[in-house]
């Protein structure tokens, strides 16, 4: 599962850090443009970023190219559920590693709407039920979306959906602890 979705995992985590440069600092626009739905609240917050949603697109469709080429040259096509159902091709890498950004961040957006209405900040956490139930969904909302496109290229089937979100969310908590003790995230 980690060579099939690596280059997911390895953009997610290229795109934190190049959200923390002066390049990205320098060039960043809400995706809602600082406006505010008629509840007087921020439609996603600042956080969202047309830079940061082109740039994951970018990074996850480099590293899909760079995983193909890898998984050519050491002959490891059928561990990838991806290369299993078809042929590891650059054309392939680059559609797949562009849908999977996209749909990564496209699946950010409903959360990000959500927690502005319930009165949630951008980058804050809260306490209680409400805290337990979106640190699960922060957690796997994105998986979720990139596993149906997953889903759309293989035949990895229902049970193989639902290991890999699994396994997907208990990986973005653990990568989430590594960058936050890096002080790469402000918070878990």
């Amino acid at each position: 599962m980690y060579l099939t979705m690596g280059p997911l995992l390895l953009g997610g985590i290229a795109n934190m850090v190049f959200t923390k440069t002066g390049f990205y600092n320098a060039h960043k626009t809400p995706i809602d443009k600082g406006k505010r739905a008629r509840d007087g609240r921020d439609i996603f917050g600042p956080n969202k970023t047309w830079i940061g949603f082109a740039s994951m697109i970018v990074f996850c469709t480099v590293f899909q190219v760079l995983f193909g080429v890898l998984c050519n040259a050491l002959s490891l096509n059928r561990y990838n559920d991806l290369y299993i159902c078809r042929p590891n091709t650059l054309p392939l890498n680059l559609i797949f590693g562009a849908l999977i950004g996209t749909v990564y961040m496209l699946c950010e957006l409903p959360n990000s709407f959500v927690k502005r209405r319930m009165g949630i900040g951008a980058g804050k956490t809260v306490g209680g039920l409400k805290g337990v139930l979106f640190f699960i969904i922060d957690q796997i909302d994105s998986i979720v979306g990139v596993m149906l496109v997953l889903m759309l290229f293989t035949d990895i089937g229902l049970v193989g959906y639902l290991c890999y979100v699994a396994l997907g969310g208990v990986t973005h908590i653990t990568v989430n602890l590594i960058l936050f003790a890096l002080k790469i995230r402000r918070n878990i």
